[in-house]
């Protein structure tokens, strides 16, 4: 800055009173656009500047209601104009202020948007945080189905599928579509909509379930129960249920409907250990599911609420309420005709109950015992071929409940197994027990039990290699071994007799006498030659048939003397194979080989058919009058009945008794089960040619096994109807027991 030149005065500026200051910039009244207007030519009155610190604000007077409306106010004043102006500002102010109804409104909504962010933040979160304990996606797949075993006969007929599932997986297009269409309209009407959740269905379960009260009704899409039946346990916890839904998507995203659809059909639980719509069509059908009809689909698609509680076999009622109410859901959505569902609702489905009770299952159930040791684990579908043969199935199950029904009050007698061999020891069929859906023990492959004389054959054999022959003649009449006693069934004896005759009468002192002379240790061997696999005790009552057995292997030692002599090992598959056609193992020929020597197969043939004669096993006798041998069996007590017996084509055993190992009310081998094995052989010889029994003579067994003369004469006579009469006990002419009676007793005895 220049400094100041020299003579000249400063001034400063100043904010003084000074008239005329150019800086006093305060308005005064006029300059107001409410000031009182001046008069012409007038001047301004001068004013005082007001004071520092005060303010003075001109008061306005209230215009009266009379002047509103012409604006003026007071006097003559102008300022009303300007009052109005205000009150009608202040009007159109109030008019736009919110009520309380606009405010809560406006806040409702803008919490509502504030908390639905924040609740999507939470899902988000919670999805996460569950969906993390699931692998990573590049590690999720489908599950491979467990694998089915076919089970068919010899024929190719199916006896049964076994496995988890119990039935084969089946190709959507395989199955009739009214099937899927009555899954789909009672479970997930808009299942081919939806992206795996459906949210109407959803939330009208929500609704439903809150109204309730209760939990009555899901909101699970056909997606969401195949993810948690593939992937996730059945619990119902949130954890869960949010897997569920991500995996619901996966699975949407992945697989097209037709490919969920088909999973989901073959992997549902439909009840009764059937996993699938096929098995479950076996199970209450009997059919494959291929062969539905519109009732029956509607059925099986009702299940799927509740499989026990909707089950046509437990409850039948409730299930056809069920399926009625799927028929309607089908015809609303267009996916059969009023006469279609009509129809259908006038032939209700019927349940097959013979699947679960069927005699078939036995032989399914050995299968599957057996599997194992054929083809290790099983990693796919396979079949089994088998050799049960169908109708002799059939046959040996019929007569033994016929047989079952209308002795087992009178008899005592609960239970009861039958098993048939060919001539290689193929099983054509094998009946555990009395009811597969009441006890699924196979007493056929498992039951230990004690064979009585059936066993007695074994020590014949011994004798007849030990150089006896069937003339052999041996004394029946009391015996005392040590500490033993053993007495025939009838406490009778009736002196020498032949080998031939005493089998047939099942004299118990003369096989004792033979198994003494050979040697206990020499029978066990001989029959386990032949085919016994169990423990024999090797002692001299093993000659009565105190050693337990199985009615498989008793049965399969006795088929040596139907085949020639040729052991065989009892079997049933034939041959194990996928689905594709591979052979996973197939049966060579092979067995036992050559047990028996020819010749004393003729022998034992000659004295084993002499029983059916003239013997206790008359009532076994063939209607077509086929050669046949065999021998019945009683033990203690009566606690076992058996009748095992042979022609040139098939060996059958038949057993009867209790599981409880209680004695019956007297059954003997001689009896119930002679009958049924004639009935079962009749009926499974049908179709079969004649065979005569290997070695035999062409002539009757009756002259062959007639007893020689010993001390006494001991020649047989005849009735009229052709049966032999015993021999008269030794004693009887001393006053011993004798007459009617006592013949009756003999006829009649057991073995």
């Amino acid at each position: 800055m220049a400094p100041q030149a020299k003579g000249r005065r400063r001034i400063e500026p100043t904010f003084g009173k000074a008239t005329g200051s150019l800086l006093d910039l305060r308005l005064s009244p006029q300059d107001r656009p409410s000031a009182p207007s001046s008069k012409s030519g007038s001047k301004p009155k001068s004013r005082k500047a007001p004071k520092a610190g005060t303010s003075k604000k001109p008061a306005t007077k209230k215009p009266s209601r009379s002047q509103r409306g012409t604006g003026k106010s007071g006097s003559g004043g102008r300022g009303g104009g300007r009052s109005g102006a205000k009150r009608r500002k202040s009007r159109k102010a109030r008019s736009r202020a919110p009520t309380a109804f606009g405010r809560f409104l406006k806040r409702g909504v803008y919490w509502t948007a504030v908390l639905g962010i924040w609740s999507v933040i939470g899902v988000v979160c919670i999805v996460g945080y569950y969906a993390a304990y699931l692998p990573p996606t590049s590690e999720w797949q489908v599950p491979a189905r467990p694998p089915n075993v076919k089970i068919v006969g010899a024929n190719g007929q199916l006896i049964a599928n076994r496995g988890d599932t119990g039935g084969e997986a089946v190709r959507l297009e395989q199955l009739p579509p009214y099937l899927a269409n009555a899954v789909i309209a009672i479970e997930d009407r808009r299942f081919r909509s939806h992206f795996g959740v459906d949210p109407i269905g959803l939330t009208r379960a929500v609704v439903t379930n809150l109204t309730a009260g209760r939990l009555s009704q899901g909101g699970s899409t056909l997606t969401q129960q195949l993810a948690k039946n593939l992937f996730l346990e059945p619990d119902r916890t949130l954890k869960r249920k949010i897997q569920e839904l991500v995996l619901s998507f996966w699975l949407e995203a992945e697989y097209s409907k037709d490919e969920i659809l088909e999973m989901y059909l073959n992997r549902v639980y439909l009840g009764s250990g059937a996993y699938g719509v096929d098995a479950a069509a076996r199970r209450y059908f009997g059919k494959s599911a291929r062969l539905l009809t519109i009732a029956e689909a509607a059925t099986i698609a009702g299940l799927l609420k509740a499989p026990s509680r909707y089950s046509p076999a437990r409850n039948p009622d409730l299930a056809e309420d069920r399926a009625q109410l799927v028929l309607a859901a089908m015809h609303e959505e267009g996916y059969i005709s009023a006469d279609e569902a009509k129809n259908a609702l006038a032939a209700p489905a019927k349940v097959v109950r013979r699947y679960t009770s069927a005699s078939d299952n036995y032989a399914a159930d050995w299968v599957m015992d057996m599997l194992p040791h054929y083809v290790g684990s099983i990693e796919s579908d396979i079949i089994v071929d088998t050799t049960i043969d169908p109708s002799m199935q059939a046959a040996a199950e019929a007569a033994l409940r016929k047989a079952l029904k209308e002795n087992r009050k009178k008899l005592g007698v609960n239970q009861g197994a039958i098993v048939t061999l060919d001539t290689a020891g193929a099983v054509k069929a094998l009946v555990g027990g009395a009811d597969y859906s009441k006890s699924q023990y196979n007493r056929a492959v498992y039951a230990k039990r004690q064979p009585g004389s059936a066993f007695k054959p074994f020590v014949y054999l011994s004798g007849l290699e030990a150089g006896m022959t069937p003339d052999t003649v041996r004394q029946d009449q009391p015996i005392t071994i040590g500490n033993w006693s053993p007495q025939n069934y009838t406490k009778e004896h009736y002196g020498p007799v032949t080998l031939t005759r005493a089998l047939s009468m099942s004299l118990n002192t003369v096989a004792v006498r033979v198994a003494h002379e050979v040697g206990a240790g020499t029978v066990a061997n001989t029959a386990k030659r032949l085919g016994i696999k169990s423990d024999l005790k090797k002692n001299l009552s093993l000659a009565l048939g105190t050693s337990e057995v199985t009615p498989i292997e008793i049965a399969s030692a006795y088929v040596p003397f139907s085949n020639g002599g040729y052991g065989v090992l009892p079997h049933i598959i034939r041959q194990i194979r996928t689905v594709d056609g591979k052979t996973l193992y197939s049966r060579s020929g092979d067995g036992r080989g050559r047990v028996i020597d020819r010749s004393m197969v003729g022998n034992m043939n000659v004295m084993m058919a002499e029983t059916l004669l003239s013997g206790t096993g008359r009532k076994a006798r063939l209607d077509s009058g086929r050669p046949a041998g065999g021998k019945s069996g009683t033990t203690q007590d009566f606690r076992d009945a058996w009748f095992i017996g042979y022609t040139g084509n098939l060996t059958t055993a038949v057993w009867f008794g209790n599981d409880d190992n209680s004695p019956t009310h007297k059954t003997t081998g001689g009896g119930l089960p002679a009958k049924v094995w004639k009935e079962v052989m009749d009926a499974e010889h049908k179709g079969l040619p004649m065979a005569d029994l290997p070695g035999v003579p062409n002539r009757p067994a009756t002259e062959v096994a007639a007893p020689r003369k010993p001390d006494r004469q001991v020649t047989p006579s005849y009735r009229s109807n052709g049966d032999p009469i015993p021999p008269e006990p030794i004693g009887s002419r001393n006053g011993e027991r004798k007459g009617p009676l006592n013949l009756l007793r003999n006829l009649f005895g057991g073995g």
